[in-house]
């Protein structure tokens, strides 16, 4: 009997997952505004304009970033502050590969680019893969010396290696165009593309988690000692975690660059990290539906907070804008977030359709009883 209801709770939650998945991309289909003329449907109401599906792609890329540092800080328990350098890594990449010959010929005038560099051109979706691999070394290097550090210091060392990257970056102008940085990427980044690799993240990062090693993840995070007694290798495991953490930041660095189609070193500053973490702390550390739930909210905030930037008139009294002054509202924010709500929007809860059916449930039954 128990059997029988595990698997009808699993092609439940099965069905239910595939056909919320369908229902996605009807929306995306929708809102990239192509779905009446190609249904041949007057009728239906257009979709997006640009400016809203631009916010829905950084959605998705947010969302890829977010649970990237989530493995790390909110699963793991590593403070890092190095998640921009590893998005410069991916940015930079995919950039250098999908960019053509003739285009990087026009664009290096301070000094003439790498020949190897030069003849390079590859597939969008390789270029995504590799920015992420080429970000993984790197992690790779930077966490063999670094993650025997702990708490504050590591935070400072990850954030120091994020400083290096961008001055790297900035003097390494046969390979990165240096300050000027690259303009003219194609933007391969639409809709579809995002949110298809949202989702094999999300797929992917929830596989992991409930696996035996996401176990032994939490189990680093809760209590170091107390896992290394049990016979877990803490440092190898805290390597993995770092490099994974990495390697999903240059895929979403390297979606975010050819979204803008412009990236320079001024993008990947300590500020760019602190968006993300942000991100992270309000949707909840160590919950993949928080890092989503917590994306969504951040980046329409941010946008809707530009409105503060520009003058206002109150009939009475004109107020001029202040430049800056979104971040600090923003701060503002945030703060009444870690006062009040510390562990987030979330904490380490998921949504799932089996927390869902419970609710549902119990709220049938409150109103039952009412009445």
């Amino acid at each position: 009997m128990t059997a029988s209801r595990e698997n009808s709770s699993s092609f439940r939650n099965h069905t239910l997952t595939v056909l919320a998945i369908v229902l996605l991309f009807l929306f995306l289909w929708w809102a990239d505004g192509s779905m009446a003329e190609d249904l041949g449907l007057s009728f239906l109401p257009e979709g997006l304009n640009g400016y809203e599906v631009q916010i829905l792609n950084l959605v998705a890329v947010y969302g890829i970033l977010a649970i990237s540092l989530n493995i790390i800080y909110g699963f793991t328990g590593m403070f890092s502050l190095g998640h921009a350098g590893f998005m410069a890594i991916g940015a930079y990449v995919s950039a250098l590969c999908v960019l053509t010959p003739d285009q990087k010929e026009m664009m290096w005038i301070i000094d003439e680019i790498l020949p190897s560099l030069a003849a390079l051109h590859t597939p969008f979706w390789f270029s995504v893969i590799l920015g992420g691999l080429v970000a993984t070394v790197f992690a790779l290097l930077i966490g063999i010396p670094v993650l025997r550090l702990g708490g504050d210091y590591l935070g400072i060392a990850t954030l120091g290696f994020s400083e290096i990257i961008r001055v790297l970056i900035v003097n390494a102008t046969p390979i990165t165009n240096g300050s000027l940085g690259i303009k003219g990427i194609p933007c391969h980044t639409d809709l579809f593309t995002s949110f298809i690799w949202l989702l094999v993240v999300v797929f992917c990062t929830v596989r992991l988690l409930s696996s035996n090693f996401g176990n032994v993840l939490k189990a680093v995070r809760d209590d170091e000692i107390a896992a290394q007694v049990m016979g877990i290798n803490v440092f190898h495991t805290k390597l993995f975690s770092f490099c994974l953490g990495a390697f999903l930041a240059g895929v979403g660095g390297a979606l975010l660059g050819n979204l803008l189609t412009t990236i320079d070193p001024k993008m990947f500053t300590f500020l760019l990290t602190y968006n993300i973490l942000m991100i992270v702390v309000a949707g909840g550390l160590g919950s993949i539906s928080g890092s989503i739930i917590g994306s969504v909210i951040i980046t329409v905030l941010l946008e809707w907070l530009r409105v503060v930037e520009e003058p206002l008139n109150l009939g009475f009294v004109e107020i001029p804008g202040i430049p800056g002054m979104r971040m600090v509202v923003f701060s503002v924010c945030l703060l009444v977030i870690i006062l009040y709500r510390r562990e987030g929007i979330m904490g380490m809860r998921e949504i799932t359709w089996d927390g869902i059916a419970a609710f549902l449930s119990r709220f049938g039954r409150k109103k039952e009883n009412r009445a």
